[in-house]
């Protein structure tokens, strides 16, 4: 099963975010198999962090919330708020496979967080800067719950317009870029 987990920074803690990064990068050393893609979202001005996404296949709701939870800046006080939600690998693939390579262009997380009747269930058309794409869900995978996507774009207007205007309760576009050791 495929889950988006979305760590969001509690404001003031950029300090001991870095005082955690080897403990963090060990921890996803242990999910390496697993990910599918991950990164670091950042505020407008590009150097300062707002957040980790991380998009990981395990075996249950059960697993992934202790992926969510045990992780070092969770447990630290890092984090504010985490959203986790079960995922569709629509494309198939995982970051590291994304023709357009790790670096070039820039890169954002758009989170559509939904609202009525399921909405960009099929992979757009425009598939060559998608990095990765596909819907939120219930943790049963029954319920549509929003859209979440990593790509690549001119600027965040382009990204947000990966996703159907007025479809969603919101639609969110954080600065992404390709995680991992560095």
């Amino acid at each position: 099963m495929e889950f988006l987990c979305y760590h969001r920074d509690r404001p003031g803690s950029g300090g001991l975010r870095a005082e955690l990064g080897e403990a963090h990068w060990a921890y996803m050393d242990r999910y390496e198999a697993e990910l599918i893609a991950r990164g670091p979202t950042f505020a407008a001005d590009g150097d300062t962090p707002t957040g980790s996404v991380h998009i990981v296949d395990l075996p249950d709701a059960a697993a992934a919330r202790a992926f969510a939870f045990d992780e070092p800046n969770y447990q630290a006080g890092v984090y504010r708020d985490v959203l986790l939600r079960r995922w569709r690998n629509t494309l198939g693939r995982t970051m590291w496979e994304f023709p357009g390579g790790r670096t070039g262009g820039n890169r954002y997380l758009v989170l559509g967080l939904g609202s009525g009747e399921p909405a960009d269930l099929g992979v757009p058309s425009d598939r060559d800067g998608l990095i990765a794409y596909g819907p939120l869900l219930s943790d049963d995978g029954t319920a549509w719950l929003g859209t979440a996507a990593l790509v690549r774009a001119p600027d965040p207007d382009a990204a947000r317009a990966v996703l159907t205007p007025g479809r969603y309760a919101a639609i969110e576009v954080h600065d992404w870029e390709f995680g991992g050791r560095r």
